[in-house]
């Protein structure tokens, strides 16, 4: 088990002893002595506690990290590190509290209050004794019981400090300027309590141990497609909340967050705490940490997919042709269908002239009854490489008698060559027949073996859904409408190309159980054939298609979504956006925002509010937006806490302004912050697209040299026969 496993695990045992003892106890002087040896013991096993994982930055003289806090703020442990120089001046809590030492002395004077309490901001206090805490001891206070912190002994110091509800949510601790009393003021909460760190050396073995890993990058996507390391998934803090719970549903997941060694993955550290995750750290000097290891960074988005689809032509040697070639064998009028593999709404903004729409995981189980003789050429497409190199190999390694090819570099390399698209497309592949999907399902079963999928039953994903040790992701790989009419209770739709695709996007945890379900008997088994390729541990097909008895789009589990939050209607809102009487902030991406926004709002950054704040006109109250309004609702007692300005919210959000038939204006005129929230793809830029899609295809071919050094990447891929 990893040091990161049994710090959490260890941690959680010596929290719930806690609990229990205040539970009988209450806050007592006997709870506070039988809490001591709680946490003395837990002190004591400093093999937990390694110095570079609580490490003091140079020029500061402490630094504090959080290690537990319930979601109601309680029972909260933080790892207190010092040098010495670190004191902290007569202090009370205002809860209780326990002290044990890791290593290094920490002295601390005892104080009690004296006065009447008669007189506002001044009191008396007087010395009642002293200890230095170190290993194997430890000191207790009572909500109004005062001391005295100065790290001693001239070497560094390591303390876990207990209390009964956290740091931040203790507003009226005070403290003393004189060891006699006096003027008292307000003790605030340490700025900026950190997440206890990894060094990248840590990491690097962390990826090779086995054990279920979760590496989430909580910059924005266009900071994070500049520069990220291979096994993280993009979860921007701006958005947090809206993906935590479906890219890591298990919430003793380890967990490393990664930034720019800034703030953002203490910020989103105590959110997840909040959430229930317990076993965190960030990345010792966030990924320029990991660059000045030695290690890899890679750019772009979807990068063990894209790698992946590389390696695959590589080593299939799946055959392409080129765009120009393509064109010359239709104005020949050979025997030919090009299939699109991308999802209709893709394939209806820009198409091969005459494609046929048929996503990736659909190519087999509906090819028998789309392609009617195995003399017709296949030609399969999307708009770049991957989906095009992963779905050619599907048929040719499901075994389809005719000659199958991919369109080398897909709609890019068309429009390159100087061919038009079509737009509007809606064609499709039609469902398969009874024989049809017979063929198919004999295909897709004897890949399936090949490639070591395994099958299961409904007793076996019983059994998955109850071990809580380890993360299940049920999948539902056919199509959204599919989905839509019936799926199994608790799957989560994930049509499978697009689950190859971009898997990153749909599960961020390393080596968790992966069940794929479909009700044909095709689609899982394919989708399974190359998630196992792509080096996926444990991937399962559930051979049981059972009831489809839930209906409806996929629920989306929003976490710390506030109860209440000041409202304004689109009606309400209108005349006030006329006179311009309010300052509508919207949340939307850089790219919607850009599309449409209600007009004269400003855009914004939810993680970077503070930064935007000042270059919005000044005075008028706060309206925020955002797509459907629930990040604005996020956003919103965020934004209450750095201004004293009236802050709403819209109703609905955008989507309800628009369906008010309210007037709604393109163009970027008012940025409030860079529009580095997401990646730009090649045909979202304003100017040099063209330019743009030969750096991104040169990218995607260039992943193959620079997949051979990253050893995190266990691809598989089937060889050519």
């Amino acid at each position: 088990m990893s040091l990161m496993a049994r710090r959490s695990e260890t941690i959680e045992r010596t929290l719930a002893e806690v609990r229990r003892i205040e539970s009988e106890l209450g806050v007592t002087r006997a709870a506070l002595d039988a809490l001591k040896p709680v946490l003395i013991e837990l002190a004591g096993k400093t093999e937990l506690f390694p110095p570079e994982h609580f490490p003091v930055a140079s020029g500061n003289t402490g630094r504090v990290y959080r290690l537990a806090e319930d979601a109601d703020g309680r029972f909260a442990l933080y790892a207190s590190a010092g040098v010495p120089g670190k004191a902290q001046p007569p202090h009370n809590h205002t809860t209780w509290a326990v002290i044990a030492g890791v290593f290094g002395d920490e002295h601390n004077v005892f104080y009690e209050r004296i006065d009447n309490r008669d007189a506002p901001g001044i009191g008396r206090i007087r010395k009642t004794g002293d200890l230095t805490v170190r290993r194997g001891n430890a000191c207790a206070f009572l909500p109004d019981d005062f001391h005295t912190i100065e790290v001693t002994g001239g070497k560094p110091s390591l303390h876990l400090h207990l209390y009964g509800m956290s740091l931040e949510n203790l507003p009226e601790r005070i403290y003393f300027s004189s060891s006699d009393g006096g003027p008292y003021t307000v003790f605030g909460a340490p700025p900026n309590i950190a997440c206890p760190l990894v060094p990248a050396h840590e990491l690097k073995a962390m990826l090779a141990d086995g054990e279920e890993l979760a590496i989430l990058d909580v910059r924005e996507e266009g900071v994070f497609a500049e520069g990220h390391l291979f096994a993280a998934a993009s979860l921007p803090l701006s958005r947090l909340e809206l993906k935590l719970d479906a890219l890591v549903p298990r919430r003793g997941t380890r967990i490393v967050l990664c930034d720019d060694g800034d703030d953002l993955a203490n910020r989103a550290a105590r959110r997840l705490m909040r959430f229930g995750y317990r076993n965190l750290a960030a990345l010792a000097g966030g990924v320029k940490g990991w660059s000045e290891a030695g290690y890899e960074l890679f750019s772009g988005i979807y990068v063990p997919s894209k790698a992946f689809g590389e390696v695959v032509e590589h080593e299939a040697k799946t055959p392409h042709l080129a765009a120009a070639e393509v064109k010359a064998l239709m104005d020949k009028r050979t025997d030919m269908i090009v299939l699109d593999s991308r999802p209709m709404d893709e394939f209806r903004k820009m198409s091969i002239p005459g494609g046929i729409d048929c996503p990736g995981a659909e190519l087999v189980y509906r090819f028998y009854d789309t392609v009617r003789s195995p003399e017709t050429l296949v030609v399969v497409n999307c708009a770049g490489r991957t989906r095009s190199i992963i779905g050619a190999q599907s048929l040719i390694n499901a075994g389809v008698p005719n000659r199958v090819v991919a369109l080398k570099d897909g709609t890019m390399g068309w429009h390159l060559a100087g061919l038009a698209l079509a737009t509007g497309e809606t064609r499709h592949a039609p469902p398969p027949s009874s024989d049809g999907l017979a063929k198919a399902r004999a295909a897709a079963q004897q890949l399936a073996e090949r490639c070591g999928v395994r099958l299961i039953g409904a007793v076996d994903l019983d059994a998955f859904r109850g071990d809580t040790s380890r993360t299940l992701y049920l999948f539902d790989v056919r199509t959204p409408e599919e989905y839509r009419a019936g799926h199994r209770a608790g799957a989560r739709s994930a049509p499978g190309g697009q689950l190859v695709q971009a898997t990153d996007a749909y599960m961020a945890t390393r080596n968790a159980r992966v069940v794929l379900c479909d009700s044909d008997g095709v689609r899982a088994r394919m989708t399974g054939s190359w998630l196992t390729q792509m080096g996926l541990p444990e991937v399962y097909v559930l051979d049981d298609g059972g009831t489809l008895d839930e209906t409806g789009p996929e629920p989306t589990r929003v976490l710390g979504l506030p109860e209440e939050v000041a409202a304004i209607s689109p009606a309400a809102l209108a005349p006030l956006v006329e006179n311009g009487s309010v300052v509508v902030i919207d949340l939307a991406t850089s790219l919607d925002y850009r599309a449409q926004h209600i007009p004269g709002a400003w855009f914004a950054i939810r993680s970077r509010l503070a930064a935007a704040l000042p270059r919005l006109p000044a005075e008028a109250p706060l309206v925020l937006t955002s797509p459907d309004g629930v990040l604005a609702r996020l956003a919103a007692p965020e934004l209450r806490a750095l201004t004293d300005r009236a802050v709403s919210v819209l109703e609905g959000g955008t989507a309800a302004w628009r369906a008010a038939g309210l007037p709604l204006a393109p163009g970027a005129e008012r940025m409030a912050d860079e529009t580095t929230d997401v990646w730009h793809r090649p045909y979202d830029r304003g100017a040099g697209v063209e330019e743009a899609m030969k750096a991104y295809l040169g990218w995607e071919v260039n992943l193959l040299r620079q997949i051979e050094r990253e050893p995190a990447a266990r691809f598989r891929a089937l060889a050519r026969n």
